[in-house]
C-alpha cells in the first residue's frame, strides 16, 4: 500500500537515522547501474535526504545526465530495510552546508566548507519503501523452520509500507 504523509516520512527519517552509510546508486552514460557508499547527512521534513560530494567524484558527471537515483540502507543486526528512488541535483548552497557540517566531513575536505569542490547531493524523495522486523531473531528463526516444515511461506514476518512522497 503506498501512502504519504509527514508522519510516515518521519518514520522512514528514524528508521535510518542510525544507518550512516547508503549506497547510492545512480545510472552511468553507458545505462549501467553504479553504487557507491555514501554518509547521509539528512532525510529532512520536505522528503529531501541530503550529501556531501566532490565535484570531482566521476559519478557526478551521471548525475548530470541522469538524476534518477536509489539510494538503500541496511541494518543487518536489527533486520532493517531501506530503499529510496528520488531525482538527485547538486547545489552549491552554503547555508545549507553549514547547517549539516560535521567535523568528520572535513576528512573529504581539507578546505572545510571553503573547500572549491564541496557540493551537495539533494535527493527529491519519489519514493521510499522499508522492511522491519521486529521480532527478535529465535522469533524469526521460529517462523523460518516452521515455514519450511509446512512449505508454507512465512508471514508477517516484517513491517512493510511503501511512502509516496512525489
Amino acid at each position: 500500500m503506498a501512502l504519504y504523509n509527514k508522519e510516515l516520512l518521519a518514520s522512514v527519517a528514524h528508521k535510518i537515522k542510525g544507518v550512516r552509510f547508503g549506497m547510492f546508486t545512480s545510472i552511468d552514460g553507458s545505462g549501467s547501474l553504479t553504487s557507491r557508499p555514501l554518509t547521509q547527512q539528512q532525510l529532512d521534513d520536505e522528503g529531501n535526504l541530503w550529501f556531501f560530494t566532490s565535484d570531482q567524484s566521476p559519478f557526478v558527471r551521471d548525475l548530470l545526465n541522469n538524476s534518477a537515483v536509489n539510494v538503500s540502507f541496511a541494518d543487518v543486526d536489527a533486520s532493517l530495510y531501506v530503499s529510496i528512488t528520488g531525482r538527485a541535483e547538486l547545489l552549491r548552497d552554503r547555508a545549507k552546508a553549514e547547517e549539516l557540517w560535521d567535523p568528520m566531513v572535513k576528512a573529504w575536505f581539507p578546505g572545510g566548507l571553503d573547500d572549491p569542490h564541496l557540493v551537495l547531493i539533494r535527493v527529491k524523495i519519489q519514493q521510499a519503501e522499508y522492511w522491519d522486523v521486529h521480532s527478535s531473531k529465535m522469533v524469526q528463526f521460529l517462523k523460518m523452520a516452521a515455514a519450511a516444515i509446512t512449505g508454507e511461506p512465512p508471514r508477517d514476518m516484517a513491517e512493510h509500507q511503501t511512502i509516496k512522497v512525489r
